[in-house]
């Protein structure tokens, strides 16, 4: 039993932390309303993929195994006694007999309800370790899927998934793989004992099998349908509240909240309508199964009544075959009562392995280890689009050197932070080539490129956890020292002390009890720890105060230090020590070159550069 617990923690190796900035295209969760309906995979193949898991807890399974069979038999020997202890202690009135077989009955029913019991606790424990590893399978998955992906998935839609579908699939293992085991020996066992018993009572209660299985079938399939489009539904309602739920300040503020409580109930209506339906088809099968069994009892009843009528059969064995007849057809209305819960378990793992089907973005690139890029990065020729037929960088072609600060200038939308998602390769090129010291980035191993890239973005994003955690997450080997050090070249640990806590100090969800300053601050603390080749900043002084600002430049020219850092900018002030400026436009390279060279051609960048300059005037007039 102590290997049900064995669960080793699993991680991802070499999964680098944070993303870059969302693409001039669809963000995260922007084709919720487009996600394409799922197809019913073949049922078969499904479940034998579910059985697979189940089939890694074999102590248990055995085990499992071992119990229905006992519990199987045990409640074959009930009816058999009972028909006995009729005809050879009721109808000849031997009163001591009918105590033993009383004794013997309730000893029998005590030790079924005991292995039951036996049998529930093990398969509880084996269903639980088998969902554990589907689950964490999917999670994994999850890191292991490209950014794109995540562009047309909504978030709630993809919990959905990890949470319930996968608890359905454990409430039908934890039910129906033992009553599957049980109902087949009962089925069989009751079967051989009615023909030992009596042949023709025997046929008689096999009339109304077929009618049984086609009702069954008939439903099923009815029901399987309505099913799956309940789960479709409750995966885009999940998606659409984790969507509010995230953005409900632009709802206040934009005083929506009537219209999207609207929405919401017309998205509820359709998974009320689905799941109605759902429930009205799969709730047909208790009322046809019980009178398809009550007809068979009486069908029973009647022959056996005649049968005994003519001494072709004594009451004990009658008794003995009506016990047997509910015996053999409740186990198929059990599992005819248990289609909602196979059907909603069956879809939801349907969902879930659609999603490990689903290719990685981890090729056939070089694998091992990356010695350390000097951060030489030339940009040959490349254009990219994020939809096939709209290209957002056309023909990019440029050259850093190692060490160069490289700082990216434009409109929104020019493709400023394209270059920098294909440079970290969250998504890969439509034509030309990117290299890095001189290597094709295609052929170099995803993990091993990003273990050498830093990345401090206009989000700051950080985790539930203590601010230590947070910071190390640039780099889990880190020490204590090491946490501390980078925490002081990045001008936060002042902060960090002054707190009760310390670096101990809980982070509440996406670090609510920071300011945006002090989370900036963290994360360029992360950056500095993990000590990356080449540097990327976007935005990274773009929503902080004036004073907040200087403390974030000087933690992020530390960082700079002996690094090719690229940073993306609409600040000009902030980029005029770069060693070059690249100037993108309509997803090209208009202008480079450094701030004064720039200004001197009187182009694209000095337009944009004057534009500032005289806004800021005016503000300090105001």
């Amino acid at each position: 039993m102590s290997s049900f617990n064995n669960h080793t923690p699993f991680s991802v190796p070499g999964r680098p932390g944070g993303f870059g900035g969302g693409p001039q295209g669809p963000g995260p969760g922007a084709g919720r309303g487009n996600i394409p309906k799922v197809r019913a995979k073949n049922r078969g193949a499904t479940i034998k993929r579910v059985w697979a898991y189940l089939n890694r807890q074999r102590v248990g399974i055995i085990l499992v195994y071992i119990f229905t069979v006992l519990n199987a038999v045990i409640s074959l020997i009930g009816p058999y006694l009972l028909g006995k202890a009729i005809d050879t202690a009721v109808i000849p009135g031997d009163y001591a007999r009918l105590v033993q077989f009383c004794l013997l009955l309730l000893g029998i029913y005590l030790l079924g309800s005991v292995v039951a019991w036996v049998q529930a606790y093990v398969m509880t424990a084996v269903s639980q370790n088998t969902v554990f590893e589907l689950r964490r399978d999917l999670f994994a998955k999850y890191q292991q899927l490209p950014i794109q992906f995540f562009d047309t998935h909504a978030n709630g839609e993809l919990m959905s998934r990890a949470t319930n579908d996968i608890e359905n699939v454990s409430n039908s293992l934890n039910q129906s793989v033992t009553q599957l085991l049980n109902s087949l020996i009962t089925l069989s066992g009751s079967l051989v004992i009615m023909l030992m018993l009596n042949i023709p009572l025997t046929i008689v209660a096999m009339l109304t099998i077929p009618l049984v299985l086609l009702s069954s079938r008939k439903i099923s399939g009815l029901s399987r349908v309505y099913f799956k489009k309940q789960q479709q539904s409750l995966g885009e309602l999940n998606g659409f509240i984790e969507e509010k739920v995230s953005g409900l300040k632009v709802v206040k503020q934009y005083r929506m909240e009537e219209t999207e409580a609207g929405r919401f109930s017309m998205i509820s209506g359709e998974l009320n309508k689905a799941g109605i339906k759902a429930q009205i088809v799969s709730g047909i099968v208790g009322p046809v199964m019980n009178l398809i069994n009550n007809l068979n009892f009486a069908l029973i009843a009647g022959v056996g009544g005649l049968m005994a009528y003519h001494d072709l059969a004594t009451v004990g064995v009658i008794v003995s075959l009506l016990n047997y007849s509910k015996q053999f057809g409740r186990p198929i209305s059990e599992l005819a009562n248990q289609y909602n819960l196979i059907q909603s378990a069956i879809a939801g793992a349907e969902r879930v392995f659609e999603i490990m089907d689903m290719p990685s973005e981890y090729g056939d690139e070089d694998d091992g280890e990356l010695p350390r890029l000097s951060g030489k990065v030339v940009f040959q020729n490349v254009s990219f689009g994020y939809e096939s037929d709209s290209l957002i960088l056309k023909d990019v072609t440029f050259e850093a050197k190692s060490g160069e600060k490289i700082a990216l200038v434009g409109p929104t939308g020019a493709g400023k932070t394209t270059i920098i998602n294909l440079l970290t390769r969250f998504y890969e090129i439509s034509a030309g080539a990117v290299y890095i010291d001189g290597r094709d980035i295609r052929q170099l191993d995803k993990n091993a490129l990003r273990s050498q890239l830093g990345m401090v973005l206009q989000d700051a994003h950080v985790f539930a956890g203590t601010i230590r955690e947070n910071i190390r997450f640039g780099r889990l080997d880190a020490t204590d020292q090491e946490v501390e050090e980078a925490a002081r070249l990045a001008n936060v640990d002042g902060f960090i002390t002054r707190l009760p806590q310390g670096y101990e100090t809980i982070l509440g969800t996406e670090g609510g009890n920071l300011s945006h300053g002090q989370r900036q601050l963290l994360t360029i603390a992360r950056a500095i720890l993990a000590d990356p080749a080449i540097l990327i900043l976007d935005e990274a002084t773009s929503s902080v105060d004036t004073r907040t600002e200087m403390h974030i430049q000087q933690a992020m020219t530390t960082l700079m230090k002996g690094r090719t850092s690229f940073v993306i900018a609409h600040r000009l002030s902030t980029i005029q020590d770069a060693d070059r400026i690249l100037v993108i436009q309509d997803g090209r390279v208009a202008e480079q070159g450094s701030h004064e060279q720039l200004l001197a051609l009187q182009g694209v960048y000095h337009e944009l550069y004057n534009s500032q300059f005289k806004r800021a005037i005016q503000s300090d007039d105001i």
